[in-house]
């Protein structure tokens, strides 16, 4: 949705640099596996790889008119576990999910899964057409609920945080192609995300 874009308008400034992506959201070994780089959206751990912000990341949690007018609109952390839960399966615990309170601590809220997927996008096509609830980042639904076809709940509660970062291996000379390209991505996203000024309207 956005990288795609990005590397588009890249590839116009940039032509003679070739690109071979793998879409894949597992996490994989840079170095062994021969990659140049990834985009990871987490609170990274330290490790010997390089970090470079691109952007921060919200949380929101949602669901569809309809499926909020059958199956009633939760008010409190603990009702979401009567309800059809949209899962992403490949964090590590998806049977909670996570807010916080007031002093910043974390708050495990247990779901029950209704539907698991290892893709956003098609969670997100899900709650639109009524399954139930999703807990994601905004840069997926921000189109949904700025056309009404998803409603924000919880709105009151703090949700996770996160920052979408580039990763690079060490290199005592980073290589042209991949310094070019990333200081591309940290100025194209700099500031408030496009798709957070959507939902502040």
């Amino acid at each position: 949705m956005h990288l795609g874009p990005a590397i588009d308008a890249f590839l116009q400034e940039h032509p003679n640099i070739e690109f071979d992506l793998d879409f894949n959201d597992r996490e994989v070994d840079l170095i062994q596996e021969g990659f140049d780089l990834a985009i990871r959206i987490a609170n990274l751990p330290d490790s010997s790889l390089i970090a470079r912000r691109l952007a921060p990341v919200q949380v929101i949690t949602c669901a569809s008119p309809d499926y909020l007018d059958r199956m009633g609109t939760p008010k409190s952390l603990e009702e979401l576990i009567d309800h059809q839960c949209l899962v992403y399966s490949l964090l590590r615990d998806f049977e909670s999910w996570y807010f916080y309170d007031a002093d910043g601590k974390a708050l495990a809220t247990k779901i029950r899964p209704y539907l698991k997927s290892t893709n956003g996008e098609f969670l997100r096509n899900a709650a639109v057409d009524g399954l139930g609830i999703i807990h994601i980042p905004s840069f997926i639904v921000y189109k949904e609920i700025d056309r009404g076809a998803l409603v924000p709940l919880l709105t009151t509660v703090k949700k996770p945080q996160l920052e979408a970062h580039a990763i690079y291996p060490p290199t005592r000379h980073l290589s042209q192609r991949v310094r070019a390209f990333v200081d591309f991505l940290v100025k194209r996203f700099e500031g408030t995300p496009y798709w957070d000024e959507c939902l502040q309207k």
